[in-house]
């Protein structure tokens, strides 16, 4: 198996190898520098092992291209798609400064607040609107594809986005029921998905991460958020709505975005002059 490159080689012309940050199934992420911007700039790259596969690359061409068409605050940004020696393109994004929502509820005694669940909650419902809005679904929102930046919720891995249809995967514990039975998917998906995100943010667990069955959302329901954390009564009904089994049932995302505005004690900015 071929490594990841070390410091100082070069991802594309113009981004020298910092630091390697991880190695997922298909691409390696790295620290690196931009000898054009003069600063840090965070690198998602095919694998060296994997550059023989097509499909890895247009998949990584795909997510640059989505990026680069998004300007939102609660998006990571793009800053271009470049080439590497061999041919297969290169993500380049900026870098942030927080920590994954993931490694913050790790440590097993952060719970977030509920007017943090409120804030995350709105941040959340913003960013995947806009990419309803641009006719595009996210797909494999988790937090572990959530930065969290000095109290602003930012959104990475646009790699499954696409339109509404029918399901092509995603990550198995946090795919709605019809995503996981490939059935047509569309924005109540992504509402199951801020719905399980804010739930183990609240709880400090996740209800579908158990090893059996594969797919314990097909033959289960998440239990209420109440019984296991005293939350107001307004924002627990949220997070159960958006965890109903059937997507028609779930809340709009619009309806959604109102009911947190509510848990924050701020004015809604959907009624708001």
């Amino acid at each position: 198996m071929t490594g990841p490159l070390r410091r100082s080689q070069q991802v594309a012309p113009g981004y020298p190898v910092i630091e390697h940050i991880r190695r997922g199934e298909d691409f390696d992420t790295y620290d690196a520098w931009s000898t054009r911007r003069y600063s840090r700039c965070f690198i998602k790259a095919v694998r060296p092992d994997r550059t023989g596969n097509r499909e890895i690359g247009e998949t990584l061409a795909h997510e640059g291209n989505l990026l680069l068409s998004c300007t939102h605050p609660y998006i990571v940004r793009a800053y271009e798609l470049a080439e590497a020696a061999d041919g297969t393109p290169v993500l380049v994004m900026e870098t942030l400064g927080g920590a994954t929502l993931d490694s913050l509820l790790d440590d097993g005694n952060r719970r977030l607040t509920t007017r943090e669940l409120g804030y995350l909650g709105q941040q959340l419902c913003s960013a995947i609107r806009y990419l309803h809005d641009r006719g595009y679904l996210h797909l494999d929102l988790k937090p572990g594809n959530i930065i969290a930046e000095f109290g602003r919720a930012r959104v990475l891995d646009l790699g499954l986005a696409r339109p509404p249809g029918p399901s092509r995967g995603g990550t198995p514990r946090c795919m709605a029921p019809e995503q996981v039975r490939g059935e047509l998917v569309g924005p109540p998906a992504d509402a199951w998905a801020i719905g399980l995100v804010l739930f183990e943010s609240a709880t400090g667990f996740q209800p579908f991460d158990v090893p059996e069955p594969e797919h314990p959302q097909l033959t289960t329901t998440a239990p209420p958020v109440r019984s296991s954390r005293r939350l107001p009564r307004p924002l627990a009904e949220a997070i159960d709505g958006c965890l109903l089994p059937r997507p028609e049932h779930r809340p709009p995302l619009e309806h959604l975005h109102a009911l947190l505005a509510e848990a924050t004690g701020d004015e809604n900015p959907l009624t708001a002059p």
